[in-house]
C-alpha cells in the first residue's frame, strides 16, 4: 500500500471547505426575499357565476370547433377517396372500351378470313366437280352416214344423255350453292349469337365492378380503401 500526501490531502480539504463557504454564502446572498403585497380583490367586476358560465361556453366553443374540424377532415378525405375511384372508374371504362374495340376489329378480320377461305373452298368444289365429269365434247367423234337411222338415234341418246348431265351438274351447283349460303348464313348466326353473348358477359363484368367501386364511395358502411377487407360485404376484394 502506498501512504496518502498529507499536504495534498490537507490542500484538497481546504479548497473544499472554501467552496462549501462560498456556495452557502451564495445561497444567502439570493435568497428569496418576502413578498409584500397590497390587499386586493381578485376577479375583477364578475361574480363567480358569470366565470363559471363564461368557462362553460368557451368549452363548450372549443368542443364545438374540434368537431367541425373532425368532419372537415372527414369531408377532405372522402373528396379525396371520390376522386380517387373517380378516377379509377375512368381508367377502368377506357380499358374496356379499348378491348371491346380490339375484340371488334379481330372479330372483323376473322369473319373476313373465314368468308374468303369459304369462297376459296366452295370454288374449289365446283372446280372439281367440272373436271370429275367426263367432257364429252372433246372425245373423237366419228361421224357416219347423216342418213343412217341408227346413228341419228345414237346421238340423240347421247344429246340426251349430255343435256341430262348437263342438267344434274347445274342442279348440284345450285344445290351446292345454296348449301354453301346455307351454311355460311349459320356460322354468321352462331357467330353473331357468340359475340352478343360475350359482350354481355363483358358488360356484367364491368357493371358488377363499377358497383363494388360505387359501393365503396357510399357514406354507409364501414369500408377499407383498398379493397383488403369490407364490413359491409363480408368478402374481401383487391383492386
Amino acid at each position: 500500500m502506498i501512504a496518502p500526501n498529507e499536504n495534498r490531502r490537507s490542500q484538497i480539504q481546504r479548497i473544499a471547505e472554501q467552496e462549501l463557504k462560498n456556495l452557502e454564502k451564495w445561497k444567502e446572498q439570493h435568497r428569496a426575499k418576502p413578498v409584500n403585497l397590497v390587499p386586493r380583490r381578485l376577479g375583477g367586476s364578475q361574480s363567480e357565476a358569470e366565470v363559471r358560465q363564461k368557462q362553460q361556453l368557451q368549452l363548450m366553443q372549443s368542443k364545438y370547433q374540434r368537431k367541425l374540424k373532425r368532419e372537415e377532415s372527414v369531408r377532405i378525405k372522402k373528396e379525396a377517396e371520390e376522386a380517387q375511384i373517380q378516377k379509377m372508374k375512368a381508367i377502368q371504362r377506357e380499358k374496356s372500351n379499348k378491348l371491346e374495340e380490339k375484340k371488334r376489329f379481330q372479330e372483323n378480320l376473322r369473319r373476313e378470313a373465314f368468308r374468303e377461305h369459304h369462297q376459296y373452298k366452295t370454288a374449289e368444289f365446283l372446280s372439281r366437280l367440272d373436271t370429275e365429269l367426263p367432257d364429252r365434247s372433246t372425245r373423237p367423234v366419228a361421224f357416219p352416214d347423216p342418213q343412217s337411222s341408227t346413228w341419228a338415234r345414237s346421238r340423240a341418246y347421247k344429246d340426251s344423255l349430255k343435256e341430262e348431265e348437263n342438267k344434274k351438274l347445274q342442279k348440284m351447283k345450285e344445290e351446292q350453292h345454296q348449301k354453301s349460303e346455307l351454311l355460311e348464313f349459320n356460322q354468321q348466326q352462331q357467330e353473331e349469337a357468340r359475340t352478343r353473348i360475350h359482350q354481355a358477359e363483358h358488360r356484367r363484368v364491368n357493371n358488377v365492378f363499377l358497383d363494388r367501386l360505387q359501393g365503396k364511395s357510399q357514406p354507409g358502411g364501414l369500408e377499407h380503401f383498398g379493397g383488403h377487407w369490407n364490413m359491409n360485404s363480408g368478402n374481401s376484394w383487391d383492386v
